[in-house]
């Protein structure tokens, strides 16, 4: 397994508990949930907000907008613009996704070991 960094402090992320992925836009990065907590206190304008994708808010979000997605794709709700719609609630599933294998299939469950 590859090792983590956390583009915060740049330190080794060594268990899954500590890890935090988070996006702003197309960018995801890996922190410490503490590094995580720092960067969103430095942040000083919205458009420059880091959202958490892993842990319950993410969760949320993904099956929400897997719902909307299925939802827009297999009736006949706002039409064309219900395709559109449906296409782009995608984006955050895909985020999930790349989060999860790019950076916390990596990092170790520590605590099943515990």
């Amino acid at each position: 397994m590859s090792s983590i960094y956390c583009r915060y402090c740049g330190k080794e992320i060594k268990d899954r508990d500590e890890l935090v992925t988070a996006t702003n836009y197309f960018r995801i990065q890996p922190y410490h949930w503490r590094c995580f907590g720092k960067v969103e206190e430095e942040t000083i304008a919205v458009t420059k907000t880091w959202k958490p994708l892993n842990g319950p808010s993410g969760t949320i979000s993904v099956v929400l907008m897997l719902l909307l997605a299925a939802v827009m794709a297999f009736t006949d709700v706002l039409g064309e613009i219900g395709n559109l719609i449906g296409v782009l609630s995608l984006y955050p599933i895909i985020l999930r996704v790349l989060s999860y294998f790019l950076f916390e299939s990596k990092v170790p469950d520590l605590q099943k070991t515990k």
